[in-house]
């Protein structure tokens, strides 16, 4: 019987593995995922940190997920470059058991500013998708994901998101992450049930499960509506264990399940007592629903041909929307503001489709774009994985 890995992520931060700790100890826990690229520009990595990454790594159960690389950014970067090269030197110490991404591209006009925010689902994307995958899968070696994005701008998006990713990952057989508390702002923010959505996405794609908690924010744009926003400040609701249940079965190739949750939501004994709960809650509901799963493997999710690359595809026609689109979220005075500015930039009658957009979905794009406005160095303690 292949096994299930109850996994947490796990990054330097004192709160979270403060909270972590007693876990480790007790050793309960059996998969770390780690944000590599959040360290990049930390020169020394603390001596037992790497200790602890080694020793789930030496025994396959070290995950690396990336935050910064904007796979969608239209006009290929230095940045992009570099983030390839470390990559590459962290697979040479680690032996990362696969490598993800976040879909999307970042805002902001500079690298590591803005947040991960959707784009049209069109042939372009696609192809430059599938290229930056391609030279991730290079970098490392290993097989490679991507995780369902929790933002959408609309309804048809959601329903497409699935289907989109499934195209993405093709070429270098790749595979998913279920993020089920991003699918759990989806059911709620567009009132739409589970069982319409979950069966939109190819599930034998499936290799690792996140759950986390979030928030809830009044719309100013809708009228007694709450966004649900993917801000990993606290507990898992009993909503996403709910959906863990229902999935764990749907999906034969799940390998990780991970919990998040940011350390800035993990200050008090309380909140560290509750991660620990919510982490054994999710470990029981693995082994509850895992028990039927073939000891046979059904996909390595690695690629069954090399790449030959020559330069980046890009589109500067992508890149120029992109920034026009960073330029208004992140300025706009509301999303009334955002929606004139919008109408009269170049993004109108576009494959955006700017038109169709949720109201309150583009109040809550204004508000992350300008939270993420200076930066990541500038948001440590309130960082929004949307």
């Amino acid at each position: 019987m292949s096994k299930i890995l109850s996994s947490v992520a796990c990054n330097l931060d004192a709160n979270l593995l403060a909270a972590t700790l007693p876990l480790f100890a007790a050793e309960e826990v059996e998969g770390i995922e780690w944000s590599f690229d959040t360290l990049y520009k930390t020169p020394n990595i603390p001596p037992w940190f790497t200790e602890l990454l080694t020793a789930f790594s030496s025994e396959n159960r070290l995950v690396g997920h990336g935050v910064f690389f904007s796979l969608f950014s239209g006009k290929w970067s230095k940045e992009q470059e570099n983030w390839l090269v470390q990559l590459k030197k962290k697979c040479e110490h680690f032996n990362f058991d696969h490598i993800t991404e976040h879909f999307g591209f970042m805002t902001g006009e500079n690298f590591h500013q803005g947040a991960p925010i959707s784009l049209p689902f069109t042939s372009e994307t696609l192809a430059i998708g599938q290229d930056r995958l391609k030279r991730i899968y290079n970098a490392c070696e290993r097989p490679v994901g991507l995780e369902n994005l929790a933002f959408a701008y609309s309804l048809d998006e959601v329903k497409r998101h699935g289907n989109f990713l499934e195209k993405l990952i093709e070429p270098v057989n790749g595979f998913i992450i279920l993020d089920l508390h991003n699918l759990y702002c989806h059911l709620h923010n567009f009132d739409c049930r589970f069982e319409d959505i979950i069966q939109l996405y190819p599930l034998d794609r499936v290799r690792e499960i996140h759950i986390s908690g979030g928030s809830w924010e009044d719309s100013t744009a809708k009228t007694n509506k709450q966004i649900r926003r993917d801000t990993h400040n606290d507990a898992v609701p009993q909503e996403v264990f709910e959906l863990l249940k229902a999935c764990i079965p749907l999906c034969p190739n799940l390998k990780f399940v991970v919990m998040e949750q940011l350390g800035t939501g993990l200050k008090t004994p309380e909140s560290k007592t509750a991660f620990q709960q919510d982490f054994l809650h999710m470990k029981s509901i693995i082994k509850q629903n895992g028990t039927n799963y073939s000891s046979q493997t059904l996909n390595t999710f690695l690629p069954y041909n090399s790449f030959s690359l020559s330069s980046p595809i890009e589109s500067l026609s992508l890149h120029q929307q992109q920034m026009r689109l960073s330029d208004i979220l992140e300025n706009a005075t509301d999303y009334k503001n955002a929606q004139q500015r919008l109408a009269s930039s170049e993004l109108k009658n576009t494959a955006w489709q700017v038109e169709e957009w949720d109201v309150g979905m583009l109040e809550t794009a204004v508000a992350i774009a300008q939270k993420w406005k200076n930066g990541f160095e500038e948001n440590k303690k309130s960082v929004e994985n949307s």
